[in-house]
This record gives C-alpha cells, structure tokens and sequence, in this order.
C-alpha cells in the first residue's frame, strides 16, 4: 500500500494516457469529470492561500498534468456523443440543459462568451504575465546577488542565510521560466477545446442526420445539449486553472494569502470607501435609476468606510500616547548647538575608517547600486579573494561622495588620510599602451593610476579598434576598484589592528586549541604576534597558515630569540607559501648581490637603540640603490614581481635599507625558497 501512494501521480499520469486510448462509459466518465472538477477546485483555492510562488512550486508540473487529464475526458466524452446519440453522461446533461434552458441560440451564444472569456481573457493575460515575470525575474537576477553580497559583506546576513537566499533566488527563476513555458499549454488547451467544440456540434449533427435519421431540429436538440455540456465541464475547471495561474505569476509583493492581503490593504483606505459611497449616493438622483439599490449599497460603503475611519483614529492616538509616555524622559536636542553640549557626542566626530573611498559627482553612477553601480559588489569579490589568499580579512570600505572633489575625481583614504587619488571619465574606456603598438589610437593621454602604466581615455566606439592594436582595454569601473584593490594591499599592514589578531586566535582556537593555551599569551603577547603578522603581510608575506605561524612563535620565543629573529624563522617555515606568491611557472627571476658587497654588508652591520642596521657609507649606498634602478628595468617584459635575492644574515636589512626607495620590490633570502625551483639571475648587483 505504502508503494502505491509513493507512486499515485505516476499512476495517474497513465491512466490519463489511457483516457485518450479506451473508451469510458458514461458512468466512469461522470466520475472523470467530477474529479477534474474537484482538482481544479482545489488548485485555484491553494493560489489563493498561498503568501508566494515558491509555496506551489510544483504548480507547473500540476498544469501540465491536469491539461492532459482534461484532454483525456475530452477525447473520451467526444466519442461518446458521436457514438451514443449524444449520450456522454448525467454531468454533461446537466450542465447542458441548465445553460440551454430550453433555447438553444440563447444558451449556445452564453457558451461562446464563457469560452471566449476564457480564451482571449484569462488565458491570453496569464500567459502574457508569465512571460513578463520570467522575463523580469532573469534580469533582476544579478542585481538581488549583488544586494545579497552586499548584505554579506557588510555582516549583516551569515553565509548560510546568503546561500539560502541564492537558492530561493534561483528557485525563483526557475518557476517562473517553467510557468512561461506552462501558460503556452494552457493557450493551446483553450484553442484545441474551441475545436473539440465545433467537432462535437458539426461531426454529431451529421452523424445524426445521415447516420441515424434524424430531424435537424432533433439534432440540434441532442447534439446542442451535448456539445454545450461537453464544452462547459472542460472549460469551468480550465478557468479554474487558468485563474490559479494567473493568480500566482501576479502575487508580486504579499505578506500573507490573497484573501488576507485583499481584505487588510481594502480595508486601509477608508477614504476611497466613503468616497466611492458618496458618488453613489449621488447617481439616486438620475431618473429611472435603482434608488433602493444604490441607496443601501452606499449605505453599507458610507457606513464601513466611517468605522474604519474612526478604529484608524483611535489606534493612532493610543499608539502617540504610548510613544509620549516612553519618551518623557528623552530630550531631544533642537539644534547643533545643543546636541553637541552632551560630551559624549563630541567623540562621534574623531573616529576614523580604516578605509574610505572619497568619489566626485560623475562617478556615482559607477558605485550607486540604485543606478545600476556595481562597485559594492565587486568590493565584496574582492575581500573574499584577499582573503583566501592572504589570510587577513580586510575591513568594510566606507564609500561616500564629496562635493570638494572634482567631478571626475576620487581619494582613497587609510584611517582618515589620503594615500592615492585618480581621476576617471565615466563615458570612455581606458587603454593600456603596449610596447610596441601596431598602430596610434585616438585618445586623452593619461597614466593608469594602480601601476602608473602610460594609457589613453578612449571613446567606446574606439574600443575594438584598440584591442586590434594590442592595447589593453579597461572599463572605468575596473579602473578605479584596480586602484582601490591595489592600495589596500599595499596599506594591509596597517589595517591589522589587534582587535583582527584576537579574531584570528580565536578562530584557529576552535581547530588547535592546545597551541593557542600554550602560546597566547602565555609565550608570546597579542601585541608581538601583531608586530610579527604586520611584517610579513607588509612584505607581502600571506598568514593564512596561522597554525605554522604560532607554532614557530611558540618554539624561538621561548628560547629567548627577538622579535625580528623568531620573523625570520617564521619566514622560513613559510617557504611552501612564499615560493607559491612569488613563483610562476617553477622559475623565479631574481637580482643577486655580489658576494663581495654581501661581506660588506655583514661587516658594516652596527646596532642602535632602534634595532641593527646597515652602516654602509652613502657613497656604496647610492651606488648600491642606483644600480637596483637600473635593473628593475628589467622586470618591467616579466609577468613577475621584482625580486631581490639575499643571505638570510641580511636579508631584512636590505629590505629596510630598500625600502624607502622601491617599496614595490620584494626581498628574499635563498631559505625562503623550496629546493625544486629554478632560480634565474636576471642582473647582479655588485660593490662598484
């Protein structure tokens, strides 16, 4: 039995199959049709109760089902009226006789405007809705995903209610392109019953004239009767369904079901219930008008509509005197003045953001979502890369306009200063020129504001031509979150507060909880392990193996190693990491100091309050820094960074000696770096 119900609706479906194969009688097909009746019924009162789509998600499947269970009736009440003289049943009978009521022309021209409502009305208007709702759906699709990481990004919604989110958004798209497709077999079930139609009243009457020998009036009798019952007990539970659908594709915007929806939104407009009263009350003066009709209608209206009035009335004035009695207390300042003579207040003026993004008029657009600004979600891309990457989750950035700005004009701002500013035109392109072009392109001569490459503001219309060319060819947006993107990796360092290390422990706590008891803070501070993840993410260094991390910490520091010795320990127990950001391709291409310059360096090596450092003389320094300029030249035909390659003695040395003058070259040392790459000396920098 269990296995029966499991499998009930594929059972269906075949008897379905079976209703346009074997022939009914008459009493089974009185059962049919009451059935296809009842599950109509109950289709259209479910739409109706329902507070969305996705409750009836299955709905497309049912039409299509039920469609061809009525084409299956139909087929078979069609052979019964041509083969029995009409006789298909007490339904069909009934509903005959009942519209009919003894004249045919009458009762035969009620039955064309039934279907015809149905056809050119209902059917035609659902499916239109439901193209349109598809349509719609799909093309909001990208906007809701951004709204949703947006949400995400922003902290407001877990990932989980995110990932639920996208579902209900995909399952969205999904209903309402299947119920496009759907209300099609809905328009084809309304023409092909306007044909079974005329095939009953036609092909019965000729079988009855030629067949049986009938009068044409007789005919006309019987085969009007059957046609219009046949007709009529197809077409009631087809409007049914037909209104179900439409109903479903049209619920937009609902809190609960329709009837609670139509009854709370009727009865919020008193205004318009009285008004529409008093217009009646004003049509009793026409002659030859229903005066008792319309005087009780407007009545009723005029009465309701001033109950509701007054119910609204009193709710207001309870929920004021609610709110006056909570808020005696409070004083709301009138003025500037006034709030700000509450201390408290003044300190909401001197916090800063980590980071703030600062953009002229012209841009808007680029960043509003409301305007179609994609922006915000592009941010969001952004953060979760960094952060698979690097390990360190960046802070919200803090998007605003400023009318101290130039149109075109943005800042980017690191804890409330300027760090980088650029300048973008929102209705061109930007072009990266290559080496060597094949050809000039028209344009605004510029410099890419990320990477200082020179380029070119281009008009779209130019855009293929330059990619013809070999320019590479930028949208503004792209342009400006570059830039962004850019700048906070270079600022990372700066973002790590402790307040981010302690999130980071505790993170890693939920995995290794014995290393963290051990080590934090019992060997090494919050503070000192947010000195030593500063520098590696400062030297691009990422920390998202905080266990390798902690662990090295945890064994140099209890030996009593410095801070910038047990950095460059950890370094070291970081190789697989650093040789994966740094290597392409299992080669690395790097600058090399002379053996003899290295001596130099370890013997001129001097310790001061603030730390060791290289005591070199300025003219060996400015040799030293003058031929790195040379060479970095090089780097500029390699897809790498530029790389300089050391000792382990003085590799941070050198990089703080470096620094200052290139700060986007990177220092190793030949312990950082797995044994299976090849190392490639592209330039050696020597003593003189």
């Amino acid at each position: 039995m269990r296995r029966l119900l499991d499998n009930v609706v594929a059972l269906f479906v075949v008897v379905i199959v079976l209703l346009l194969i074997i022939p009914l009688n008459p009493f089974l097909l009185d059962v049919m049709i009451i059935i296809n009746i009842s599950i109509s019924m109950v289709i259209l009162l479910i739409s109706m109760n329902i507070k969305g789509a996705l409750e009836f998600s299955i709905f497309p499947s049912i039409l299509l089902v039920t469609t061809l269970f009525r084409l299956g009736i139909n087929v078979s009440s069609t052979r019964n009226i041509l083969t029995n003289s009409g006789a298909a049943g007490q339904v069909i009978k009934s509903f005959g006789d009942f519209v009919l009521q003894g004249n045919v022309i009458v009762g035969f021209i009620i039955f064309l405007i039934i279907m015809l409502v149905q056809f050119l009305v209902i059917t035609k208007g659902a499916e239109r809705v439901a193209e349109v709702a598809a349509r719609f759906t799909l093309d909001a699709m990208p906007g809701k995903q951004m709204a949703i990481d947006a949400d995400l990004g922003s902290g407001l919604i877990t990932e989980q209610e995110a990932r639920e989110r996208r579902e209900k958004i995909q399952k969205e798209a999904d209903f309402y392109g299947a119920m496009d497709g759907a209300t099609k077999i809905v328009k084809g079930d309304a023409i092909m019953s306007l044909i079974i139609t005329a095939i009953n009243l036609l092909g019965g009457s000729a079988i009855g004239m030629l067949q049986g020998g009938m009068a044409i009036t007789e005919v006309m009798q019987v085969y009007s009767i059957a046609t219009v019952g046949d007709g009529l007990v197809s077409q009631i539970p087809a409007l049914l369904i037909s209104t179900a659908t439409g109903m479903i594709v049209t619920r937009a915007v609902s809190e609960g079901s329709l009837n609670t929806d139509v009854s709370k939104q009727f009865t919020a407009q008193p205004k318009a219930i009285m008004m529409t009263g008093g217009v009646l009350l004003i049509l009793t003066v026409i002659p030859g008008m229903p005066v008792f009709q319309l005087a009780v209608v407007s009545a009723i209206l005029l009465g309701g509509g001033f109950y509701l009035m007054r119910k609204f009335q009193r709710e207001a004035l309870m929920l004021a005197t609610s709110m006056a009695q909570n808020d005696t207390s409070e004083d709301v300042p009138q003025t500037e003045e006034d709030y700000y003579k509450d201390i408290n207040n003044v300190y909401s003026l001197i916090g800063v953001e980590p980071i703030e993004m600062e953009f002229g008029y012209s841009l808007i657009p680029l960043v509003d979502e409301s305007s179609g600004g994609k922006m915000l979600n592009r941010i969001v891309i952004f953060r979760r890369q960094y952060a698979q990457e690097m390990g360190f989750v960046i802070p919200s950035v803090r998007l605003r306009d400023s009318s101290s700005l130039n149109t075109n004009q943005y800042v980017i701002k690191v804890k409330g200063e300027e760090v980088s500013k650029g300048e973008i035109l929102v209705d061109h392109y930007l072009a990266l020129e290559p080496v060597s072009p094949t050809a000039e392109i028209d344009g605004i001569e510029t410099v890419e504001p990320a990477y200082g490459i020179p380029s070119k503001w281009i008009l779209p219309e130019n855009k293929e031509l330059a990619e013809i060319y070999g320019y590479t060819v930028i949208d503004p947006l792209s342009v400006m979150l570059t830039h962004l993107s850019e700048t906070i990796r270079q600022h990372a360092h700066e973002l790590l507060n402790r307040q981010e290390v302690v999130q980071l422990v505790e993170s890693l706590k939920k995995t290794s909880p014995e290393l963290i008891e051990e080590t934090v803070p019992n060997i090494v501070t919050y503070g000192n392990l947010q000195k030593i993840l500063i520098s590696l993410l400062k030297e691009g260094v990422p920390i998202k193996d905080m266990e390798t991390i902690l662990e090295t910490v945890a064994d140099h520091a209890a030996a009593g190693s410095d801070i910038t010795s047990i950095i460059e320990q950890v370094r070291m127990a970081l190789k697989r990491t650093i040789t994966r950001k740094f290597c392409h391709g299992g080669q690395m291409q790097v600058l090399t100091l002379d053996a003899q310059l290295e001596k130099q360096m370890v013997e001129s090596m001097a310790k001061s309050e603030q730390g060791v450092y290289l005591a070199l003389s300025p003219e060996v320094m400015q040799h030293v820094i003058g031929q790195i300029g040379d060479e970095l030249k090089k780097f500029g035909e390699l897809a790498q960074d530029p790389i300089i390659l050391t000792s382990q003695v003085i590799r941070v040395y050198v990089y703080r000696m470096l620094e200052p003058f290139y700060p986007g070259m990177y220092v190793l040392s030949f312990n950082e770096i797995s044994s299976n790459i090849q190392i490639q000396a592209i330039g050696n920098i020597t003593q003189s």
